[in-house]
């Protein structure tokens, strides 16, 4: 399937003069979505893959770095550039949508939602995504965004060929047959192997969701938490710190005829009580938190809300209240231990935490550094209002996870360095092999990847 670009293992250009436009032309400040994360850079939005394989070459020469932002939905500062920033909004165009082989083949920067609408009515749907879903193509697959579901593998795995730019402005072409070590890597690279241009993602044929969100004992939910993972395509649970509650959200596939939500309800659920006054609440709660747990308490349950719709209607929210997040990969045997021990954390912190503790699963990969790499996963996420101290609930957190083997979503919050990830990551030599041979002169390193992978043949 032709994307119309350079063909596997050559220059698609040679560099023009000018690619990053005079010293200090273009610089701007950028922050991300929850506004923990910012830099000063050169910011350029090319709008073909000559044009970034054109960047990446001057980049090199010149001595500068390169990194790519789509929607700023990393809280790390994994994206980060005090050079040049690539951001990709404007190169975002579906290339091919192939149904019998239930595949699309998109430039980087198509969003996830955007890509859902458009893939509808060619009969073709993601067979798994997260709760947020506006995220980039690129940005979430090269931090293995995932979904729930023990079936299902994360977002990185859904892809089967892609087209990367290494450290010299070279496209390689990857999939299973052509380096498939490379591409096993590159699935989810952290931007640290080259800069994606294009990925071929595959699908599902399209499917509806019937949901069953209610309330729970949290206690019964983790004694049935392996029933409730075996007996659901796609479950989750929300615990609510300082109560014995948990949200539980089962989700079934089907072809059912749909049976939505009312406007209304739909709006009273998502829109009014997770935003609006879930919002409010943590506002007054940043101010004092008694109070803010007190608006909290006060915010109508909907209790027991059942639906089908279209899968990614289902799958996705809208999240409005801006917040910081932590969330660590365990070996699936381990989640209920993982969020026991959490529980008795935010019991002894002094403080009320309130965001609360989102649990999902997902299948295991072949993908050299995802979290779900060799292991089915279990997934525990810890969040904070944005400006409210967290450092302290984190570090308690993280002290739990590495305890449980546990592996940090590359795009969140986390403290860890190569000395205690390497051993958690059998692969972990080889994907720094790679990345020596496609980065050499080091053009996709930034603070993140030092800090996190190492320097470049250290």
């Amino acid at each position: 399937m032709s994307t119309g670009s350079a063909p596997h293992g050559t220059h698609s250009e040679g560099p023009r003069e000018g690619a990053l436009g005079a010293s200090g032309a273009g610089v701007r400040t950028w922050t991300n979505w929850a506004g923990n994360q910012s830099c000063r850079a050169r910011l350029l939005r090319p709008t073909s893959e000559p044009e970034l394989c054109r960047i990446v070459a001057e980049a090199a020469a010149r001595g500068h770095t390169v990194r790519a932002v789509g929607s700023g939905h990393s809280f790390s500062d994994v994206a980060l550039s005090d050079s040049v920033l690539v951001d990709l909004s404007a190169y975002d165009r579906v290339l091919a949508i192939d149904r019998d082989a239930s595949t699309v083949t998109v430039q980087s920067g198509a969003r996830l939602a955007d890509l859902s609408r458009s893939s509808w009515p060619r009969g073709l749907a993601f067979t798994n995504l997260g709760d947020i879903d506006v995220q980039t193509v690129a940005g979430a697959t090269q931090t293995a965004t995932h979904g729930t579901g023990v079936a299902f593998g994360n977002l990185s795995s859904a892809v089967v060929g892609m087209r990367l730019i290494d450290g010299t402005g070279t496209v390689r072409a990857l999939d299973a047959d052509h380096e498939p070590a490379l591409f096993a890597a590159a699935r989810a690279g952290l931007g640290a192997l080259g800069l994606v241009s294009t990925a071929t993602l595959a699908m599902s044929p399209a499917f509806n969701l019937h949901a069953v969100h209610e309330p729970r004992r949290v206690d019964e939910v983790l004694e049935r938490f392996g029933e409730l993972v075996r007996d659901n395509d796609h479950f989750e649970f929300f615990w609510v710190p300082g109560t014995g509650w948990a949200i539980t959200k089962r989700h079934r596939r089907n072809h059912d005829p749909v049976a939505p939500r009312s406007c209304r309800d739909e709006w009273l659920q998502d829109e009014l009580y997770d935003n609006v006054l879930f919002g409010l609440a943590n506002r007054v709660g940043r101010w004092r938190a008694g109070w803010g747990r007190e608006v909290a308490r006060r915010i109508p349950s909907p209790g027991r809300v059942e639906f089908n719709d279209r899968s990614y209607r289902v799958f996705a929210s809208p999240r409005r209240v801006r917040f910081v997040e932590m969330e660590y990969a365990v070996p699936i045997e381990a989640t209920v231990e993982a969020v026991q021990r959490v529980r008795a954390l935010v019991d002894a912190l002094g403080y009320p935490v309130s965001f609360p503790v989102e649990v999902r699963t997902s299948a295991a990969d072949d993908i050299t550094l995802s979290t779900a790499s060799g292991r089915a996963t279990g997934w525990i996420a810890v969040h904070m209002y944005r400006g409210v101290p967290y450092e302290d609930y984190f570090r308690g957190v993280e002290s739990i996870m590495v305890d449980l083997d546990g592996r940090p979503h590359w795009g969140k919050l986390h403290r860890r360095t190569p000395a205690d990830l390497a051993p958690v990551y059998p692969r972990w030599d080889e994907f720094q092999e790679l990345r020596a041979r496609l980065d050499p002169s080091g053009v996709f390193q930034n603070a993140a990847l030092d800090r996190v992978l190492g320097p470049l043949g250290g």
